[in-house]
């Protein structure tokens, strides 16, 4: 079989997944802007970010589906034209709904690329250039992450909160040729599809989501919270139960029964609760309150989101012989100080130099937690399970990203915040100290992993691909 040459491989199956990993937090430095212009409020602006992060959490295990049945790159060329779509739709919105809308359709078409870029990657390079494919990906993954509020601030600094939108579509238009002549007709084993379990998943998440973000302007008493509340629990429960039961599940529970497995993924979920939902307010922060521009925030916080660039792949070298269990609950510990004191000092309008030490820690936190935690995932589950179980572990994360944003801003509303600069800091506070301490939670969680070293999970391409891929947030 002809092979592509590994720099077309990886370009092919790279520039949409950086797309994807961009799209996520290249909006955090623009929602002031969108405040500005289509006056939406802090509820519209936290759905705005969560819409997307909600569909793409939803689809992804879907999209792995609809790959095997119908040709990965059929998807993957699919999807890409999806999100440039949705992209257009984005820039051309001109009130916070019809955005909100074209985010959640943005939101699939990532999903729909995302979790069948690497697979395509590695189908296309012989074996003996897999480990340096994979390894060049996640670096472009990791670059999504870090550049996206720098990119995004430039962008709205120097034309408008639509161009971050506008950059997806020429993207696309070079990314679907060059996929469809680049990446093969790649196809997995066909399964029944377990559209019941994406329903049921789909409908509980968002409806405690959107409970949460109701609960402090609509009342935690009112109908409306605790509907939402309840049939959020219930479409979880009736997930799980119909996952006990499918032929096929979307996610099979029995995965569970390994501790590793689900000690990391819950840790996960609360990671990306508390961490993600404080980047939220902290990128508003430095513009709302301290003047910044979208530009110059994005900058202040790349300490924080490049540094996992540089220490996820040390981590991953060092897990070995350290052990996961002992680097994640270093990292999460470093993380909960890094946030802990931006919570501590934004009460006093801080100088950068004092709100520095709280990047860096963070940063450092993170980087040490990406790979290991990855790792621990696999680290106790057959081969056959690793997509599923990967992917599983790439939702929860997602979830966390979307609860972390409704809860640290039900906290932020319920202290009496407002996007105003007097209004702001204050109520940021202690929302920001609460997500320092569910990832001090989430540290003590952590010591139930598993002490034992990695083992073979690292050396497979599967493992290799978690150890690469960062949270998209």
């Amino acid at each position: 079989m002809r092979r592509t040459p590994l720099w077309l491989a990886v370009l092919a199956a790279g520039v949409p997944m950086f797309m994807a990993t961009l799209d996520n937090l290249v909006v955090t430095t623009a929602l002031p802007a969108i405040h500005a212009d289509l006056g939406a409020d802090i509820e519209g602006l936290q759905w705005i970010t969560n819409a997307y992060t909600l569909a793409f959490a939803s689809l992804m295990l879907f999209a792995v589906g609809l790959g095997d049945r119908f040709g990965r790159r059929r998807v993957f060329v699919l999807g890409i034209g999806v999100f440039a779509l949705a992209s257009a739709a984005c820039a051309l919105a001109g009130d916070e709904s019809v955005l909100i809308a074209a985010r959640t359709v943005q939101g699939a078409g990532a999903a729909l690329t995302m979790p069948l870029s690497l697979p395509l990657l590695v189908s296309a390079v012989p074996d003996r250039l897999r480990a340096v494919a994979i390894g060049i990906w996640g670096g472009i993954a990791g670059l999504g992450v870090a550049l996206g509020p720098v990119i995004g601030g430039a962008v709205v600094d120097g034309w408008s909160w639509s161009g971050i939108f506008w950059l997806n579509v020429p993207v696309a238009v070079v990314a679907v040729p060059l996929a469809l002549v680049a990446l093969p007709r790649a196809a997995g084993v066909r399964v029944r599809f377990d559209v019941a379990g994406v329903v049921l998943a789909s409908l509980g998440v968002v409806a405690l989501v959107f409970g949460i973000v109701r609960g402090n302007d609509a009342g935690w008493g009112s109908a409306e919270v605790l509907g939402a509340l309840a049939l959020g629990v219930a479409g979880l429960i009736a997930f799980v139960v119909r996952e006990s039961r499918a032929a096929a599940p979307l996610l099979p529970l029995r995965l569970f029964r390994d501790r590793g497995f689900a000690v990391a993924n819950v840790v996960a979920l609360i990671f990306s609760l508390g961490a993600f939902g404080a980047v939220f307010l902290l990128a508003q922060f430095l513009q709302i309150v301290q003047g910044r521009t979208p530009f110059e925030a994005g900058l202040m916080t790349l300490p924080w989101t490049a540094m996992p660039l540089v220490i996820a792949p040390l981590s991953g070298l060092v897990a070995p012989r350290v052990g996961t269990r002992q680097l994640i609950v270093t990292g999460l510990v470093l993380l909960a100080a890094g946030i802990g004191w931006l919570g501590v000092v934004l009460g006093g309008d801080p100088s950068y130099g004092v709100q520095l030490p709280g990047y860096v820690a963070a940063g450092l936190g993170m980087g040490l937690v990406f790979s290991p935690l990855s790792n621990a995932v696999l680290a106790g589950v057959a081969p056959a399970d690793h997509a599923k179980a990967n992917g599983a572990n790439s939702t929860l994360r997602e979830i966390g990203v979307a609860l972390g944003i409704a809860v640290l801003t039900a906290v932020f509303t319920g202290a009496g915040g407002t996007l105003t600069p007097a209004g702001f800091a204050d109520a940021a506070q202690p929302a920001v100290l609460v997500g320092a301490g569910v990832v001090a939670a989430g540290a003590v969680l952590a010591l139930l992993l598993p002490s034992g070293r990695v083992r073979a999970a690292a050396a497979t391409p599967e493992a290799r691909l978690a150890v690469a891929e960062p949270i998209a947030v």
